[in-house]
């Protein structure tokens, strides 16, 4: 990048999606992203264009943008994985879904673009910086339902562990299908008894190799 962003431009980077970076603008904006090397544009259908490491680390490091929203549930504008035990987690269906499989996909191929071999099957850097919500899009995509008032699922909350991440669930049959679905996104999950409650519950670690 030779020259910053213009102001519109840099509007556009700040309301990048938290989670996984996803851009909203005229195509004009996003085409001269691309060609400054901050975005890419996603060769799958619908081919949405995604923050790349240097866009990101360009809306990290602005000191004086807006901070982004952190609540656990989508907000106007953005997404945010389920991460279980929200109140108003906004609507479900087919829309959701859809979300929820480009959030997954764009942080696919970010971890393609960021692991120093274009690894897929494992996490990359920003999930390692973002655990619940990393983990939590890997349950959600895979049709796993989080916690919700009155409803049984998955809840994923952080630990005192470094690089850890503990995922309860209502019975052992979820805390099961939920191991698998992580192992199989490329982090590594025990099962563990709390010594407070005896309830089961999941240490879920990103995998490094």
């Amino acid at each position: 990048m030779t020259r910053p962003p213009t102001a519109a431009q840099r509007r556009v980077i700040d309301a990048a999606e938290p989670v996984t970076g996803r851009l909203r603008g005229t195509e004009a904006q996003l085409a001269a992203l691309v060609g400054r090397g901050l975005a890419f544009r996603h060769p799958r259908p619908p081919h949405d264009h995604f923050l790349t490491p240097a866009g990101h680390r360009l809306r990290e490091a602005e000191p004086e943008r807006e901070p982004v929203a952190e609540p656990p549930r989508p907000t106007a504008g953005g997404f945010a994985a389920r991460v279980g035990g929200e109140e108003d987690a906004g609507p479900s269906g087919p829309a959701r879904a859809r979300e929820v499989h480009s959030a997954w996909q764009g942080l696919l191929e970010l971890r393609r673009m960021t692991n120093a071999d274009g690894a897929t099957d494992r996490p990359c850097g920003w999930e390692r910086q973002h655990l619940v919500r990393a983990a939590a899009l890997a349950l959600e995509a895979a049709g796993h339902p989080p916690a919700g008032p009155g409803t049984p699922g998955y809840r994923v909350r952080a630990t005192p562990q470094p690089e850890a991440v503990a995922v309860r669930g209502p019975d052992e049959a979820t805390l099961r299908a939920c191991a698998a679905t992580l192992e199989k996104a490329g982090w590594q999950a025990g099962e563990h008894t709390d010594p407070r409650t005896r309830a089961r519950y999941l240490l879920a670690s990103p995998r490094r190799v």
